[in-house]
């Protein structure tokens, strides 16, 4: 009993370092500097992944893995920014926001149904929407508001630049998702039966 409870924390702490490392590596994606401050990156679709494939708690915690890495220096921001002084940008919000994003897109994808492939797909997508993009861009505009000292307003508008771009990470990430459902069906999507 005590081999198979070890051997199961060793496979979530194993999962939990790969996501966080996914995330890294889809830091040296280039990113899209906006005038905001704020630039379009591909480690949000890494957010949404996290909280779909290993549920709200192993998708947080490969999220405060990956930000406490940068948190201490290391380069694995889009465009090899890391430290402390990340946290104090007009980015701060969304990189908070990360956390939540993942533990909701997680929660949302364990209560959503994932019978089949194209049902793991379509909850994926709306766990994505409403986790990734909703709870998300509502961090970010906050700290765009209390950090960059942007009008409520503007910090709004200027948020809806990233609408698109995120729901095509939406999309992609429900891809994956359907992929991981027809290869591996006995992946705990949203980390059901954890």
């Amino acid at each position: 009993m005590k081999t198979a409870m070890s051997r199961r924390q060793s496979e979530s702490m194993a999962l939990v370092g790969l996501f966080a490392a996914l995330i890294a590596v889809m830091g040296l994606i280039p990113k899209i500097d906006l005038p905001l401050g704020v630039p379009i990156t591909l480690q949000t679709l890494g957010v949404m992944m996290a909280g779909c494939l290993l549920g709200p708690w192993r998708g947080l915690q490969a999220i405060l893995l990956f930000l406490v890495a940068v948190a201490a220096g290391l380069p694995l921001l889009a465009g090899g920014r890391g430290g402390l002084g990340v946290f104090m940008a007009p980015t701060t919000g969304y990189l908070i926001g990360w956390i939540p994003a993942a533990f909701t897109t997680g929660l949302l994808m364990a209560l959503l149904p994932k019978a089949t492939a194209l049902r793991a797909a379509a909850s994926a997508f709306v766990a994505s929407v409403l986790g990734g993009v909703l709870v998300l861009h509502a961090f970010g505009i906050a700290g765009l508001v209390l950090v960059a000292k942007i009008p409520l307003m503007q910090a709004f508008w200027g948020d809806l630049l990233f609408v698109p771009g995120d729901m095509l990470k939406c999309v992609l990430c429900a891809l994956v998702v359907h992929t991981v459902a027809r290869a591996l069906p006995d992946w705990r999507l949203g980390g059901r039966g954890a």
